[in-house]
């Protein structure tokens, strides 16, 4: 048997062949960039409702805490004042607010006595447990809200994406860049 003979195409449609094999990786690769941003911004919304919510339950806490009768009242109206203007804060001075809640925790339990002398009071120590876990979480689940931001902000810097506009009218990421340093007797208690 003779093998079969091949045929040569021409070269105007072996060009166009090509040419239709590179506009289809080109269009795979858009597609996949673009799919990734979106789910990049889709991270980004769900990171920022996570930091939401810890913002809102270390203000709720510490409202709690607060309102309670185991601080001095001193302490309580410092610590009240903050949570509120936090959980009220527009969303432009939230940054600010949520800081100066941070800076009122820090200027009230600065000192393990302060810690100490609430685990004292009856519902203290419970008290004391959930201030304790929700001061940790907040700089988690900012730094996880950050990570998402600057990796599509990444993303979006390329040069591709912006050609081509894939992030169509999604606005630019921003960061929350707040103070979120605990107290150091809140954020060192063992067992919570």
């Amino acid at each position: 048997m003779a093998p079969a003979p091949t045929v040569a195409l021409p070269p105007v449609i072996e060009t166009l062949i090509w040419i239709a094999v590179a506009l289809l990786a080109i269009g795979l690769y858009l597609s996949w960039t673009a799919g990734r941003l979106d789910r990049l911004h889709a991270r980004i919304d769900a990171s920022r409702a996570a930091l939401d919510a810890q913002l809102l339950r270390r203000a709720s806490v510490t409202q709690e805490l607060a309102t309670s009768g185991v601080l001095d009242p001193a302490a309580s109206i410092v610590l009240y004042e903050a949570a509120h203007a936090a959980r009220q804060a527009e969303e432009e001075r939230r940054e600010v607010a949520e800081s100066e809640l941070s800076t009122a925790l820090r200027a009230v339990f600065g000192e393990t006595a302060q810690v100490e002398a609430v685990k004292q009071v009856p519902g203290g120590e419970d008290a004391a447990g959930e201030l304790a876990a929700a001061v940790r979480r907040v700089p988690m689940a900012r730094r996880f809200h950050n990570d998402s931001v600057r990796a599509a902000r990444a993303l979006r810097r390329h040069r591709t994406v912006r050609l081509f506009r894939l992030a169509g009218h999604a606005p630019f990421p921003l960061a929350f860049e707040m103070d979120d340093e605990p107290p150091v007797a809140l954020a060192d208690r063992p067992g919570t």
